[in-house]
Formats: C-alpha cells, sequence, structure tokens
C-alpha cells in the first residue's frame, strides 16, 4: 500500500513527509516551471530548495516579519506558510525577478543609494512589498508606505532609509514616465 492509498480502516493516509504526491505549473520570474512536490511544501521552500532561488529568505516561520514577502499574482504573500502547491496556474515573483539583464531596478537603486540596507537578511522582503505597493499606488505618502510596510521588520537599518527609498523611487518612475517627480 502506497502512502496515499486508504488504509485497511477506511481513513485514506497521507504522502509521508519529502514524498512528491502533487504536480504545479507556475511561472516564477517570467519563467514557466512543472515541479512535482510534497503538497506540505510551503513556498519559501520551494523556491529555495527545488528552484534555488535563495533570495526569499526565512525568519520567523509564522508570518509576522515579512522577511518572506513574495508576490503570487502581484500580491504580497508570506511564502513561509503559504503552500506552494497554491501557485498552481498562477504566477510568482520573486526579488530575483526584480533586476533585469543584471542591472537593478529603479527601486532596488533607491534602496542603495538612500542607505536603506545593513545586514541585508530583511531587504528581498522590504523590496517585494514596496514594489507591490509602487505597482498600486505610483505616487504614495510618507503615511502610506509606512502603512503598507508595517508588516516588514529590520533590526539594523531603522525604517526612515527605508521610507526615503520608497519614495525615491516613486519620484525616480515618474520622472522616467515624463511627470514632474514627486
Amino acid at each position: 500500500m502506497t502512502s496515499t492509498d486508504t488504509a485497511a480502516d477506511g481513513v485514506a493516509s497521507f504522502p509521508a513527509a519529502g514524498e512528491r504526491a502533487c504536480t504545479i505549473q507556475t511561472t516564477v520570474n517570467g519563467v514557466r516551471v512543472e515541479r512535482a512536490l510534497d503538497p506540505r511544501m510551503t513556498l519559501v521552500e520551494f523556491l529555495r530548495e527545488d528552484l534555488e532561488l535563495t533570495g526569499t529568505k526565512v525568519s520567523c516561520g509564522l508570518q509576522v516579519c515579512g522577511v518572506c514577502t513574495v508576490l503570487v499574482d502581484d500580491q504580497p504573500v508570506s511564502s513561509c506558510t503559504y503552500l506552494a502547491a497554491d501557485v498552481d496556474g498562477r504566477a510568482v515573483r520573486t526579488v530575483e525577478g526584480l533586476a533585469r539583464e543584471g542591472a537593478l531596478n529603479g527601486l532596488q537603486r533607491s534602496f542603495a543609494e538612500e542607505f536603506a540596507l545593513q545586514c541585508g537578511f530583511c531587504t528581498p522582503g522590504f523590496l517585494m512589498m514596496a514594489t507591490a505597493l509602487l505597482e498600486r499606488d505610483p505616487d504614495p505618502t510618507e503615511e502610506t508606505i509606512r502603512e503598507y510596510l508595517d508588516g516588514n521588520f529590520c533590526r539594523c537599518t531603522g525604517y526612515q532609509p527605508i521610507v526615503a527609498a520608497v519614495r525615491r523611487a516613486a519620484a525616480r518612475k515618474a520622472g522616467e514616465a515624463g511627470g514632474e517627480p514627486s
């Protein structure tokens, strides 16, 4: 009997840990991916272990620190508690997907220019959350930025340089679009 068969007592058993039991098709950073995986695997495990995209970090494992934030269908999710099976048919973006042809995007450059990182451990989560914000609101107020990033923790930098980096990125994008920087 395999671990997915019904036991003699009529109770269905689940796959053994590490046993690949479901297949997903997803797009990660613009690349189609199809994989068989354990249905209990979290998205961060799938990204880091199966796809070797190690930019997404794990800290709390409880969905409270924001370090593991990625975008699924352009919405921020905590990949430490989000099941990889749930990205079947969906688009995932990680911090590795922000740069284009080896060049940092405007938000990443703004983080560097504003010294919005020190150890860098929390930076991928902040970058992904700020990406979602700027796509939703290209000219956010400082208050909006602070509210949107409220669930992301940083123990090194403090939050002012991070907020300044998001404001700079918004101004940069407005300037590139031909508008006046805010």
